[in-house]
């Protein structure tokens, strides 16, 4: 069973990594978000992972596909939200897209 709990905790982790991911210019510090992200997913609820990776082994795990898997893992992190939201098992407690400026982040 998935949890609302971990999905939200995925997507908390799974966006402020991304978002740094994308502004950085720095290879070494992708390669850090890369091997946290592997980690991470290592450990993550099975059920969550499959869900979120259309059953593909590799996703979040391919370095040349990174940066196309981690978009899609938080925009489907998103949506789980959003669709738990919507069933009323719990209001999204994290700052909806036009609350929140990215750029504090970095």
């Amino acid at each position: 069973m998935i949890t609302r709990d971990s999905i939200e905790t995925a997507y908390s982790f799974l966006h402020q990594k991304r978002n740094v991911y994308i502004h950085s210019t720095l290879d070494w510090q992708k390669d850090d978000i890369e091997y946290a992200i592997g980690t991470y997913v290592d450990d993550m609820s099975k059920e969550l992972y499959e869900a979120i990776s259309d059953g593909r082994a590799d996703f979040l795990r391919d370095h040349k596909r990174f940066g196309e898997d981690i978009t899609l893992a938080v925009e489907r992190l998103e949506e789980m939200t959003i669709e738990a939201s919507a069933e009323g098992k719990r209001a999204c407690t994290m700052p909806c897209k036009e609350e929140f400026d990215d750029s504090q982040m970095l």
